[in-house]
């Protein structure tokens, strides 16, 4: 559903409420690449799958989780769990996405993810090990103990 009903105006929390469409997130991402194109995928992790190795996005990204849980981090963010029915979102660019793994040890984990990529550009990007511990200030302090 678009942003703007050519009938019925602006969409709102009410309006959409009012049609059967609940409203799970609404970000203003800080930029979107010239020319980007969307991307849609579908994460399935089975128990306890640790996710991709701490990466990057070249455009902002969009999830929800459909069941199950993520554990999920963003440079800068504490870590945190977000559950089926949640959403999350991250900047992309220069920003680290440390994990995305399933929380779960004895249930699978599926969530959806919308990207908006920068042409050209791969939409995922493994940071490697030496520009991590370059930007360990920057990450969040860990929890103690799981």
């Amino acid at each position: 559903m678009s942003k703007k009903d050519s009938v019925n105006g602006p969409a709102t929390q009410e309006s959409l409420a009012l049609s059967g469409v609940t409203m799970l997130a609404d970000i203003q991402p800080p930029f979107i690449p010239e020319g980007a194109s969307g991307m849609t995928v579908l994460v399935e992790w089975p128990p306890g799958h640790p996710g991709a190795a701490p990466h990057r996005h070249s455009g902002p990204a969009f999830g929800y989780v459909i069941e199950g849980a993520v554990r999920f981090e963003l440079e800068g963010e504490p870590e945190r769990v977000v559950k089926a029915g949640e959403t999350f979102w991250e900047p992309g660019g220069d920003v680290i996405h440390y994990q995305d793994g399933n929380a779960l040890p004895d249930a699978p984990t599926t969530f959806v993810v919308f990207m908006l990529c920068e042409p050209g550009r791969p939409m995922l990007t493994y940071v490697a090990e030496e520009e991590l511990a370059q930007r360990a200030h920057l990450r969040a302090p860990r929890p103690a103990a799981r």
